[in-house]
């Protein structure tokens, strides 16, 4: 049994900053990718930014430059910090990762993190 389990949401003023982590845990024999992912009211879920086990990163447009992603491969822990956030940044943040487990590999996704930035 594999979860993740996102922290740090909350509501914070435009321009301000947020740091989302998100820890797996259970059965795990290794991580691949790891990702963060959004979803705003009434849009499509997007990838925000990924990070793979070799610290290779990419972000989506509108976050480059603002966003951060990290990880820390020892505690199994992915990191978003978001910088000069905008109302836009509003959504239901979900962490994701490919984790291999003795069944294989697949994704799992976390149970998700309310974001809101007022103006």
């Amino acid at each position: 049994q594999v979860q993740l389990v996102e922290s740090g949401g909350g509501l914070v003023q435009a321009g301000g900053s947020l740091r989302l982590s998100c820890s797996a845990s259970g059965s795990i024999l290794r991580i691949n990718d790891m990702g963060w992912y959004r979803q705003a009211p009434g849009k499509q879920r997007e990838l925000v930014a990924a990070i793979s086990s070799g610290g290779s990163v990419n972000y989506v447009d509108s976050v480059k430059g603002r966003f951060t992603i990290s990880r820390d491969n020892a505690k199994n822990t992915v990191y978003l910090q978001m910088n000069s956030l905008k109302p836009e940044d509003t959504a239901v943040y979900y962490c994701s990762a490919a984790i291999h487990t003795i069944s294989g590999l697949r994704g799992y996704w976390g149970q998700g993190t309310q974001l809101t930035v007022s103006s």
